[in-house]
């Protein structure tokens, strides 16, 4: 591939990141744009974005889980 064409899929790429980092922002989804484009890259190798959207969602339930579990440890370590 010619050093030119390559750049304008680099540009081409940094923008479509760029315009669903704006989106995921407005919808406050909490996506930076290194974990956007992780989940762009899994989604155009096959993986089914409904499912990776469940994935994302259970993760961020259990990451909630373990910071109110370690607060709760923590306050009660203080007593």
């Amino acid at each position: 591939m010619p050093p030119n064409e390559r750049a304008e899929k680099q540009a081409a790429a940094q923008q479509a990141v760029d315009i669903l980092h704006e989106i995921a922002t407005i919808l406050n989804c909490h996506l930076d744009r290194r974990t956007l484009s992780i989940c762009i890259s899994m989604i155009e190798n096959g993986v089914n974005p409904e499912a990776l959207a469940n994935v994302i969602k259970e993760l961020r339930k259990h990451g909630q889980e373990a910071q109110l579990e370690a607060a709760a440890a923590a306050s009660s370590r203080r007593r």
